[in-house]
């Protein structure tokens, strides 16, 4: 009697212990960097920037991966090598399964990637893949023309691969896929995603049980999350936040990124086809101002796409810097004075109004619409600030003059993306023109020689500051700030690599 006594009291204790097991095996992360607004909810790699969700949230993985200097290693392949100039031969891991079950080999990869070119809007111009190869764990893929940046872009978070047999599940912000990653999303949704470990990882043990992605469009229930447990861990906290974490509790991860806030005009826009405005504009943000004094130095001041740690980046180009009475005298060259004393330049009886188009999600991109609309106001251009979480229809439909997104301009670790997205790519929503600059950007796309692609991202970057067609406000210094008790998860340089299989709570 003694002996079942004591196993039921042991059975009781054991079963009162589980729930406090359970629920330190369950990791919650809040984020501002998903959702509809961002353009990457839900998992296919294959639907506009939702590779990046597959990627940081551990369901898919790529070819080849990014180490914390920007160089391409292997990861689902371990070697590759150019059998000519429109020929690159990849050997890919063995052992590796999709969630689904199926093994990954050679054919299941051209398939993933077969039909990524097929339905994407930037791949197919990145990749110049003519046809595909499958011998066992060999993948050979055919370019149309010389493509030096392939390995790079096979890197891209739109190369995840992904089971093609097991298909794409849902729709939109809803997809799921089976990828390769230590976790398997079991709902999907455009504000969360629950995911449970992969029993089967190819990369070994996975210590945490599960993963609960919430997105979060207010930056203050982010931090009040945080700060009550809600979530234990964090993506985008706003600036002026990150002293609250500042003690032991708390751990901040921070890295300085190529993501980028910058500004591209409306050329379609009868104000911005006078280059004088769109200097005058440019000339009348306070840089320094902005990443000191409102982002807190998680900012650093940009002079064009690339960051001072890159040798083609800030050092290497010239751009107009702050100059409120050098604005001014543009404004007035081009016919521009308060003729009525309100503070705001007019001509012909119309006072020198323009739409500035943004969005919440990026909790930057609000506070620098703010901080530029007092600036300009001190050269008399009044702004009017557009704020929507349905930016990406209004840029599309070119309901803009000022257009302000962000972008990692460098995430493959090459030059070459910036420019084929955002220059002469699909990104390019204020339809700038400059063939000189197109016919560059072809060229930097069929150089193979590294010294040489980085003097034509110089090229570029100065083109487009002397067209004055876009301006670099700030490039990011990334935090990500954890419970203490959280380990293995840390802000990455490419701005993917987020849930992996290092994580883990102790």
């Amino acid at each position: 009697m003694k002996k079942i006594l004591a196993l039921l009291l042991a059975c009781m204790l054991l079963a009162a212990a589980m729930p406090a097991a359970l629920a330190e095996s369950t990791f919650v992360y809040g984020t501002t960097g998903y959702g509809e607004s961002m353009g990457d909810a839900g998992l296919n790699p294959h639907d506009n920037y939702s590779g990046w969700s597959a990627l940081r949230y551990g369901v898919g993985e790529t070819l080849f991966k990014y180490n914390d200097n920007m160089e391409v290693e292997p990861w689902l392949a371990t070697d590759y090598e150019f059998l000519d100039e429109t020929t690159v031969q990849i050997q890919l891991r063995e052992g590796v399964q999709f969630s689904s079950g199926r093994v990954m080999d050679a054919q299941a990869v051209k398939e993933c990637l077969e039909h990524l070119v097929e339905v994407h809007d930037r791949a197919p111009y990145d990749l110049m893949i003519e046809s595909i190869e499958a011998d066992g764990l060999t993948l050979t893929i055919h370019t149309t023309e010389p493509c030096p940046a392939i390995i790079n872009y096979l890197g891209d978070p739109y190369g995840a691969i992904i089971d093609m047999e097991y298909g794409i599940q849902g729709e939109g912000g809803n997809a799921n896929v089976a990828g390769t990653g230590p976790y398997v999303a079991t709902a999907v949704s455009p504000t969360e995603i629950t995911l449970v470990r992969n029993e089967h990882y190819w990369g070994g043990e996975v210590p945490v049980e599960s993963v609960i992605v919430k997105s979060f469009e207010d930056a203050s229930a982010l931090t009040a999350a945080l700060q009550t447990g809600d979530i234990q861990g964090s993506y985008g906290l706003q600036y002026d936040n990150y002293a609250l974490f500042e003690n032991p509790n708390y751990t901040i991860h921070s890295v300085a990124t190529s993501r980028c806030f910058f500004g591209q005009f409306n050329f379609e826009s009868e104000l911005m086809q006078d280059q004088n405005i769109r200097c005058a504009i440019e000339m009348g943000i306070d840089k320094e101002g902005f990443c000191n004094v409102i982002m807190q130095g998680r900012g650093i001041p940009a002079v064009a796409a690339f960051p001072s740690s890159f040798s083609y980046g800030n050092e290497a180009v010239t751009q107009v810097g702050y100059d409120p009475e050098g604005a001014k005298a543009l404004l007035a060259e081009s016919g521009w004075t308060d003729t009525d004393g309100d503070g705001y330049v007019d001509k012909d009886g119309q006072k020198l109004t323009i739409t500035w188009l943004t969005y919440p999600t990026r909790l930057e991109q609000p506070k620098l619409a703010e901080y530029a609309q007092a600036t300009l106001k001190a050269i008399g251009i009044d702004v009017e600030v557009n704020d929507t979480t349905d930016h990406r229809t209004y840029a599309g439909n070119g309901e803009f003059d000022v257009y302000v997104s962000s972008t990692t301009t460098a995430p493959t670790g090459d030059p070459e993306y910036f420019f084929t997205s955002t220059v002469v790519g699909s990104k390019n929503y204020g339809k700038y023109e400059n063939p000189t600059v197109s016919a560059l950007v072809e060229e930097l796309h069929q150089s193979f020689d590294p010294e040489v692609r980085a003097e034509l991202a110089v090229e570029l970057q100065q083109a487009i500051l002397d067209d004055d067609a876009f301006f670099f406000v700030s490039h990011l210094n990334m935090g990500i700030v954890t419970a203490a008790n959280v380990t293995g998860l840390e802000a990455h340089p490419c701005d993917y690599y987020e849930i992996t299989a290092d994580l883990n709570i102790e």
